[in-house]
């Protein structure tokens, strides 16, 4: 099921865009959390969902992220 980020955290992931903030994402995949740094450099829906791109082309499901720059969005 699909779950739509908080404005919130809609708004940070703008302002790290925008300002070129190096980011540090913890975020799963599969059964592993993984922790990337790098700088967010645009938002794009890829088959219907949300991703996050980072500057080495990186894709992030924005679904699967729980923390960003320090910050808890989500439980595991």
């Amino acid at each position: 099921m699909y779950t739509p980020i908080s404005s919130e955290f809609y708004d940070q992931l703008m302002v790290a865009i925008q300002r070129k903030i190096p980011s540090t994402i913890v975020y799963t995949e599969g059964e592993q959390e993984k922790t990337i740094k790098g700088i967010v450099t645009t938002l794009s829906i890829i088959d219907d969902k949300e991703f996050l791109i980072l500057n080495g082309k990186q894709k992030i499901p924005l679904h699967s992220i729980f923390s960003f720059n320090g910050k808890k969005h989500k439980e595991i």
